[in-house]
């Protein structure tokens, strides 16, 4: 069979390369790009900083009050630009060097973390390394079609496609 009858059938070997996507933020959009990315093959992740939301995980996930390691293997996915610490954590993540970040926002509106992470001292060329929007646009509006529209995008074109690890 060709390659193309081996996708088209589930035979197709998996991708060796190691796939890590950290959700930051406990919310209906990471419980389902955590699910959905773990199908996917990703090594998954969700930070949340707030203890007292760690709770709120989807079943047979886990969170941590404390950003994992990242390295350029790692894409970050900010679900929620509304919350106190987007700054703090858009920092922390930046300097762990991930392939990716970006933060879910409607594109009609400024990113309210260009702000907050001039505010904590962060340079232009490391605010610009952050992305907003993200995902296709495929007239999202609930928290699945949000994820399959940011785990789309990943897997098409973004960092995590085949294209740019080759």
């Amino acid at each position: 069979m060709s390659e193309t009858c081996d996708v088209a059938h589930g035979t197709a070997p998996a991708d060796p390369g190691l796939r890590t996507l950290v959700a930051v933020f406990a919310s209906p959009v990471s419980r389902y790009l955590l699910k959905f990315a773990r199908e996917l093959g990703y090594h998954v992740a969700l930070f949340e900083p707030d203890p007292a939301r760690v709770t709120d995980v989807p079943e047979g996930f886990e969170a941590d009050t404390v950003l994992p390691s990242l390295d350029a293997s790692a894409d970050v996915v900010v679900t929620d630009h509304h919350r106190a610490e987007l700054g703090s954590v858009l920092k922390a993540a930046l300097e762990g060097k991930p392939r990716w970040v970006g933060v879910l926002g409607n594109p009609r509106h400024p990113g309210p973390h260009v702000a907050a992470l001039q505010g904590l001292g962060v340079g232009d060329e490391d605010i610009a390394r952050v992305h907003r929007p993200v995902g296709l646009n495929i007239g999202s509006r609930t928290p699945p079609e949000i994820a399959l529209a940011t785990l789309a995008a990943q897997h098409h074109d973004g960092p995590l496609s085949r294209r740019q690890r080759s």
